[in-house]
């Protein structure tokens, strides 16, 4: 808890806002049909169920550095390929969410003030506090989640409502 009573700790205001932003990110992928998981937009991009594994993978890359797994030398290497199915990529991501969330819960103020090390362009490693990280990652999944999406309107689903109505979820 904080030292200043009805303030919340930084722990605390990241975890609030992982918990809210992957219920909208489940929201978005509830939205999603799965027989359509295969649609890539572009050649350049990802298929649909490639980019929803890309929630996964950072919980993954999260682990690594929360644990200052740079710094020991650790490199993520390959990047495990998506599950064959929409519903394999979900279940997975909801698992990654949990475990990620346990580990952040169980860091204390000083650990989460403490540096790690992680990127600071193309091969440069620099100093970064964990709670930075954190929101870091928290914003790159809201980045994600945008993309996709995009790639719901494509599939002609339904956009559910993100951050206030949308077409297809109108609030009033």
């Amino acid at each position: 808890m904080s030292d200043t009573p009805g303030m919340p700790t930084p722990k605390e205001q990241f975890l609030r806002a992982y918990a809210e932003e992957h219920e909208r990110t489940m929201r978005v992928l509830r939205a999603f049909p799965a027989d359509k998981s295969e649609l890539r937009p572009h050649p350049k991009c990802k298929t649909a169920r490639e980019l929803a594994w890309v929630f996964t993978l950072e919980r993954g890359l999260g682990t690594l550095v929360v644990n200052d797994g740079f710094a020991s030398g650790r490199q993520p290497g390959a990047m495990p390929p998506a599950p064959a199915t929409w519903g394999e990529v979900v279940a997975a991501f909801e698992q990654a969410h949990g475990e990620f969330g346990s580990l952040v819960a169980g860091l204390d103020n000083a650990a989460l003030l403490a540096t790690v090390k992680f990127f600071e362009g193309p091969g440069k490693l620099g100093d970064w506090s964990r709670i930075r990280f954190l929101w870091f990652l928290l914003s790159d999944e809201i980045h994600h989640r945008g993309q996709l999406s995009i790639y719901l309107r494509l599939a002609d689903a339904k956009v559910p409502s993100i951050y206030g109505p949308s077409g297809d979820e109108p609030w009033f």
